[in-house]
This record gives C-alpha cells, structure tokens and sequence, in this order.
C-alpha cells in the first residue's frame, strides 16, 4: 500500500449528499458531490486546513487534506528532484486503498506549495494507466501559481522556520536563497535540460476542466500578475476560467479576511463543476 507512509487526513461523512436537479422528464436526479482533495501550502497544519475542510464537510463531501514536507517543497524542488512525484503518486492511491476512484475529483491547491505538488499529479493523470480514468471535476488555485519570486519564496520559508534556532533559520534561508539563484539564475538554460518549471508546465497543462483562481494583488508571497498571466494562458487553451482579486487579503488569507464571499465562491464553484 503506497499510501502507507502518508500523513494525510480524510473525512468521509456517513450519508454523502446529492446536489438536485432536473433530468429528463420532469423528475430529480442527484448528481454526487465531489470528492475533494486540498493541498496545502508550505509549513501549514492540519488544522490550518481543516477550515477549508468544513466548507465541504458540511454539504456532504469526501474530503482528503494532504500538505507536502516543507523541506521536500522548497529544496528538492528547487534542486530539480522529484521527490514530490512520489508523494503525488502516494496520495492518488488513496483513492484506490479507500475504493473511491469513481468519485468525481476537486483539487482545491493553495499557494506554491500545493502547486508543486499538483503539478506531479497532472503529470500522474495522463501519464500513469491506473490514474488515467479518474475523472477530475475541477480546481481552485488559492493564492498561486507564482513565477519565480526568490523575495517572495523567502517570506514564505521565514515564516515557516520563525521558531527554529535564530542561527539555523539563517543558515536555512542563505541556503536556499543560493540553491535558487544557482539553479535557477545561473545555470538555468542547464536545468530547464533535465526539470521543468511547475509554473512553466502548468501553463501549457493539457488539463481542460474548469478552474478558479483566488488572489490578492496585496499578497507580498505570490504576485498577482503572476497569476494573472496564468489565467490569461489557460483561457488562451479554451479552458473555462473564473478569477477573483480579493484587493487587500494577505497570502492564503482570503478565507480569513472574506469568510462568507470565500466559501460562496468556492461552493457555487463546485456546483457548476459537477453540471459542467
């Protein structure tokens, strides 16, 4: 069982619920709720996420909250190893060890993170034969994708290291700050040979669902022209896109900030998603 070393949590309500509606004939037909599946964003908990959770908790869904080691993000990553592969590979198979594979999927990603990770599982979808029939449904992208933003990407690993030893988290941070500008300033045109982007592939992803992006043009992690040109190149794909600039919400605070507004977009989301 790959899912074995995973540390992930799902909640899976006794009765899933049905979103109505009208089939053929004059009577009601209920089309299941999706299962849905968050990736969070470096250095968040499990409580973090479980109010993301709720929102779907409560009308009935499957939910599977999973976040990727923060060191697995921001070094093997930037060092061009795919270790995020397998822990993507790991986490589909949830789906198979829990016999809900025939669940319609919403991927609800936040910020560079949950994109990483993400981007593997794209890659799982269409390349891998036992993944290749899940059926997505869906994504909402929260506070991402960004490009390349070492100041941002910097913020983000300070905030997650703020209480490890002062020395540590210096030594940690010049780190990383060098693996990035080495690899990815320096010797970029000799690691685009051997890894690509996630912000790169994703713009091209061959993925047609629907997706929502949910940003801030106040968030100092993630810029917001970044994901502005993100949803310009996937509408240029035909792929049908809805975006909100929540103006002032700080990275992954939108939920926070705009409680009500955040979860209506992310349910009325999920209700076309399904009718799609």
């Amino acid at each position: 069982m790959l899912s074995a070393e995973l540390d992930y949590t799902i909640e899976i309500p006794d009765r899933p619920c049905e979103i109505q509606g009208n089939s053929q004939g004059g009577k009601e037909a209920g089309t299941r709720q999706p299962l849905v599946i968050l990736l969070g964003w470096g250095g968040c908990t499990d409580k973090n996420l479980a109010k993301y959770s709720a929102i779907y908790r409560k009308r009935g869904c499957i939910v599977i909250r999973y976040t990727a080691p923060w060191h697995t993000v921001f070094f093997s990553e930037s060092l061009g190893i795919p270790s995020l592969r397998v822990l993507a590979q790991k986490l589909l198979e949830l789906l198979f060890d829990y016999e809900i594979e025939k669940e319609p999927l919403l991927f609800h990603v936040f910020s560079n993170a949950g994109v990483m990770l993400y981007r593997y599982v794209l890659e799982l979808l269409q390349t891998h034969r036992r993944f290749c029939h899940l059926r997505v449904v869906g994504t909402i992208f929260d506070s991402g994708p960004g490009d390349s933003n070492l100041v941002g990407a910097l913020r983000a690993l300070a905030v997650i290291l703020e209480r490890r030893p002062a020395v540590l988290r210096l030594m940690l941070l010049v780190a990383f700050a060098l693996v990035v500008v080495l690899f990815h300033i320096l010797l970029a045109p000799i690691t685009a040979l051997f890894h690509t982007h996630f912000y790169d592939r994703l713009l091209d992803a061959a993925s047609r669902w629907p997706e929502l992006y949910l940003y801030s043009r106040a968030d100092e992690v993630v810029l917001a022209r970044d994901v502005e040109r993100m949803v310009e190149a996937r509408l240029a794909h035909q792929v049908l896109v809805h975006s909100v600039d929540f103006v002032s919400s700080a990275h992954v605070s939108h939920l926070r900030d705009y409680p009500t507004y955040y979860t209506s977009l992310c349910v009325n989301f999920m209700h076309s998603c399904v009718h799609c």
